[in-house]
C-alpha cells in the first residue's frame, strides 16, 4: 500500500506543476508577436495539457480511489481531503474554458493585456 501511496503522490506533484506552468504559457502566448511563435505555443499547450497535466490527473484519482478504497472511510482528515479536492476541482472552471477558447481562436491581441487563468482551473 506504501507504494500506491507514493504513486498517488507522485502524480499529482506532476499535474499541479502543469497546473502551475500553463498559465505561464498562456501569458507567453497572448504576449506572442508573430505567427510561429504563437504556434509554438499552441503546440506546448496541447502537449502539456494531454501529454502530462490529463494523465497526471487521472491517474492521481486512480491511485487516490485505491486508496480511499485500501484503508477504508474513516477519519475526519478523509472528508477534508475531498472537501478540498472538490473546491479545487470546481474553481476556475468557467476561466480555463474561456481561455482554452481564446487560444484557439485566431488570434486576437488584448491591448497590452496578458491572460490569467487560476492554477486551479484546468482540474477535471
Amino acid at each position: 500500500m506504501l507504494w500506491i501511496k507514493a504513486l498517488h503522490i507522485i502524480f499529482m506533484v506532476t499535474w499541479f506543476a502543469g497546473l502551475f506552468y500553463l498559465p505561464r504559457l498562456f501569458v507567453y502566448h497572448a504576449m506572442a508577436e508573430d505567427a510561429a511563435s504563437r504556434e509554438r505555443f499552441k503546440i506546448m499547450e496541447r502537449k502539456l495539457y494531454w501529454g502530462i497535466m490529463a494523465p497526471g490527473a487521472v491517474l492521481t484519482l486512480v491511485f487516490g480511489t485505491w486508496l480511499w478504497l485500501g484503508y477504508g472511510f474513516t477519519g475526519a482528515w478523509l472528508y477534508a481531503k475531498l472537501g478540498v479536492v472538490v473546491l479545487l476541482g470546481r474553481s476556475g472552471r468557467g476561466e480555463a474554458v474561456l481561455a482554452a477558447h481564446r487560444f484557439g481562436r485566431p488570434h486576437r491581441r488584448a491591448a497590452g493585456r496578458a491572460a490569467w487563468i487560476s492554477p486551479f482551473s484546468t482540474i477535471c
